[in-house]
């Protein structure tokens, strides 16, 4: 599975942003699809995940009521839609699939590239 995450950008405390991750393969269906973020000088940190039919999601306490993560099987596209964006969410954002469910990024079977997103105050 190869994973390109995009969606990234410059916005202000406050608003909103949403970040797409494209999979190729016909087996997306087969991967919970997780979120996670690397910010400035700390480890990556898991953001959000979303079983493999959509029906559970997970979230981190930072994010839990602001972010919303989904998943279009059709289109193969996993989405993280962002509200009430805040300064410490400035990170760099990666996709992740795994087989199975997890938070651990060390127990990821695949990674997208990352996308920057910078939150201004």
């Amino acid at each position: 599975v190869q994973l390109q995450a995009s969606g990234g950008g410059l916005v202000q405390a406050g608003g909103s942003l949403r970040l797409s991750c494209a999979a190729s393969g016909r087996t997306f269906s087969s991967y919970v699809m997780d979120w996670f973020r690397q910010c400035p000088g700390k480890e990556d940190e898991f953001v959000a995940a979303i079983s493999w039919s959509g029906e559970r999601t997970y979230y981190s306490d930072s994010v839990k009521g602001r972010f919303t993560i989904s998943r279009d099987n059709a289109k193969n596209t996993v989405y993280l839609q962002m509200n009430s964006l805040k300064p410490e969410d400035t990170a760099v954002y990666y996709c992740a699939a795994s087989m199975d469910l997890s938070y651990t990024d060390s127990e990821m079977d695949y990674w997208g590239k990352g996308t920057l997103v910078t939150v201004s105050s």
